[in-house]
């Protein structure tokens, strides 16, 4: 197999690309060698070099701790646990929360054998403490729901305070649109005005 295969192949293997995008980007890759293809091979072996799992939330980064972790700017009551490190970028990128977080590596799946030895969950149960909000941001689905009650139910005696993200009717959103689980979770989560 030639070098040219190798890189489209591994390139096939992102996500959101398949054998026909990988080829076009490889393409695209070699015709501009020197303004992309080099500095992104530099880059990418940088980044093998130096980004590792913060050892306390296993955010990616090149220091350890975290540059989250080590901001004392940021407020130690509140741990916000997501699935994956995207998760946990996509929350950054709004701005709102400015506490800490803890990343999981994934939610249980009994059809996939990922059981609670499988994720960080002893990790997060050692970090807590008496006082602090646990805020569980997992995704809306069968096992994030089911990830979020163990959690729960892990911390129901530690003096903790557990919340998780409202569900519902997005911004923008037309009801009509709406699948009926999304319709229900918003009826039960209504508010006063």
């Amino acid at each position: 197999m030639s070098e040219l295969d190798t890189l489209i192949q591994l390139l096939a293997k992102l996500p959101g690309l398949g054998p026909r995008s990988a080829r076009r980007a490889a393409l695209h890759l070699i015709r501009r060698r020197e303004s992309l293809l080099d500095p992104l091979a530099a880059a990418l072996a940088k980044a093998a070099e130096t980004v590792r799992p913060c050892p306390i939330c296993s955010n990616f980064d090149t220091i350890q701790p975290c540059g989250i972790c080590r901001d004392p700017q940021r407020d130690a009551t509140a741990i916000c646990v997501v699935e994956d490190v995207a998760d946990l970028w996509a929350l950054e990128r709004t701005g709102a929360f400015r506490g800490r977080y803890h990343v999981l590596g994934g939610t249980l799946s009994a059809l996939d054998g990922i059981g609670p030895d499988d994720l960080n969950i002893k990790r997060l149960v050692g970090r807590l403490k008496p006082g602090q909000e646990l805020i569980l941001a997992l995704n809306a689905t069968v096992e994030g729901q089911t990830t979020a009650h163990y959690i729960a139910d892990r911390v129901a005696d530690s003096g903790v305070k557990v919340s998780r993200l409202a569900q519902g009717v997005p911004i923008g959103g037309e009801l009509d649109y709406l699948d009926d689980g999304t319709l229900t979770a918003a009826l039960r989560a209504r508010r006063s005005l």
